[in-house]
């Protein structure tokens, strides 16, 4: 996959793109989908094929006071985007200005003069520009000028069927499953095992023993609801050992996102360097008890690694 950034001039894919546009957080299953639609359409007519997306979540600059956690940092969103077979992202960096620019705009300089668009495939709700006033209606009306069809598609179930209510895959519906523990739904609607990364640092447990380590997150990274885990840890260099994650309010509210994220080796483990890590989230053990703080007993503990041996395999 082919990576720009709109900030370095180059000139369109020769025949034009057919193209996707997105904060693409997560890059979940209706992401998928959405893409591979592009991808279909650019083969079928000699395109390239493309997403747009931003190098932050234009909520974070538009509403930064509300704006949601991330379940992607940009390395890892462009990581996934690879793995859809997508031949180009552009990633177009959001800023107070771009936040104040009109949808047309946006699409004569974005979507035509990068990218030479040809087909757009965009959600049917889909909103952009300033104020949010650029929509599928306004695509349709530019791509009739300026030589581009759009596509505008429903949102998708777990199962890739159109999605009822209760059902739809979207970015927001994760982070709901995430911040209420529900990481199966969570897991299901991704299509793989929710990912955090960040910076481990070895710590002595007293209820664990040594080898255990607490893991700084980015706080604008979504940390999942307080609660025990089953999770694959693996270093920079691609070691990997299977670990319980527990994660606990901190007591001053710092922390990642004002949690404190402690991964514990299910067997005795002394090769994982310390310094960036991955966690991937397989399964979700148990909520703390009441009272419960900084790993509760041996005995409580050594329940949760046999069901976290038991949820990795």
């Amino acid at each position: 996959m082919e990576i720009r950034s709109a900030t370095i001039p180059a000139d369109p894919p020769q025949n034009g793109t057919a193209l996707t546009i997105g904060a693409y957080d997560g890059v979940h299953l209706g992401h998928r989908q959405v893409i591979s639609e592009v991808r279909r359409l650019a083969t079928e007519r000699g395109l390239a094929s493309a997403v747009v997306t931003f190098d932050r979540h234009p909520a974070s600059v538009v509403r930064p006071e509300s704006a949601p956690l991330l379940l992607t940092d940009t390395d890892q969103k462009l990581e996934q985007l690879a793995t859809t077979g997508v031949d180009l992202t552009l990633i177009v960096p959001f800023d107070e200005s771009r936040a104040g620019e009109s949808a047309e705009d946006f699409v004569e300089e974005v979507l035509v003069r990068d990218l030479g668009a040809r087909v757009v495939v965009v959600g049917e709700d889909f909103h952009f520009g300033h104020h949010r006033l650029g929509n599928v209606d306004l695509l349709r009306r530019m791509g009739a000028s300026h030589g581009f069809e759009v596509l505008g598609i429903g949102l998708v179930g777990t199962g890739g069927s159109p999605a009822r209510d209760h059902e739809q895959v979207s970015s927001t519906f994760i982070r709901r499953a995430l911040a209420r523990g529900d990481l199966e739904r969570a897991n299901s609607m991704l299509g793989r095992a929710y990912e955090i990364r960040g910076v481990a640092d070895p710590i002595d447990v007293v209820t664990c023993g040594t080898g255990s380590w607490e893991v700084f997150v980015n706080s604008a990274i979504l940390v999942p609801a307080h609660g025990y885990y089953a999770c694959w840890l693996e270093d920079e260099g691609g070691f990997r050992i299977g670990t319980t994650v527990l994660i606990e309010p901190t007591v001053d509210g710092s922390g990642s996102g004002g949690a404190t994220v402690t991964a514990h080796p299910i067997d005795a483990h002394s090769d994982l360097s310390e310094g960036p890590v991955r966690l991937s989230f397989v399964s979700f053990l148990g909520s703390l008890l009441p009272g419960e703080f900084s790993g509760g007993s041996s005995e409580r503990l050594g329940d949760i690694a046999s069901s976290a041996r038991e949820a990795l395999g």
